[in-house]
């Protein structure tokens, strides 16, 4: 730790000789500026398409395609919270914008719909009604 301190006060004892312009140096690892290479379309949707593997969105069988680094992702779910969550692992894998076109079912419609008529989430279930189903 020590080694940090005196390091950091050095760097800044020579940019106050150095004149009122001089910055301290800035590591490699958090200059900004300058974006990330770009993937190609192919490499992107592999990797959009093995983020879903890994996920619990496997089991929905989403068709994805990549063009122009836009990512477009299709099918039906019958969990609303995996439309949500399929746009994020496409935008983590590098995607620069996400059309998602995933059909919500009916089902899961109405089974949100009932949640929110009771006036609550899943979160906010109490533990005493857990125990009793």
């Amino acid at each position: 730790m020590s080694k940090i301190l005196i390091g950091t006060a050095f760097l800044f004892a020579a940019s106050a000789f150095a004149g009122t312009n001089a910055k301290p140096a800035t590591p490699s690892h958090a200059r900004k500026g300058g974006a990330a290479p770009a993937m190609s379309d192919a490499a992107l949707e592999s990797a959009i398409r093995q983020r879903f593997a890994r996920s619990k969105a496997a089991s929905e069988n989403f068709q994805v395609r990549v063009a122009g680094g836009t990512a477009t992702i299709e099918g039906r779910t019958d969990v609303i919270q995996r439309k949500g969550a399929a746009t994020r692992m496409a935008r983590a894998a590098g995607a620069r914008q996400v059309i998602n076109k995933i059909v919500i079912s009916q089902a899961a419609r109405d089974k949100a719909n009932a949640n929110l008529a009771k006036g609550r989430r899943r979160v906010q279930v109490k533990r005493s009604e857990v125990s009793r189903r």
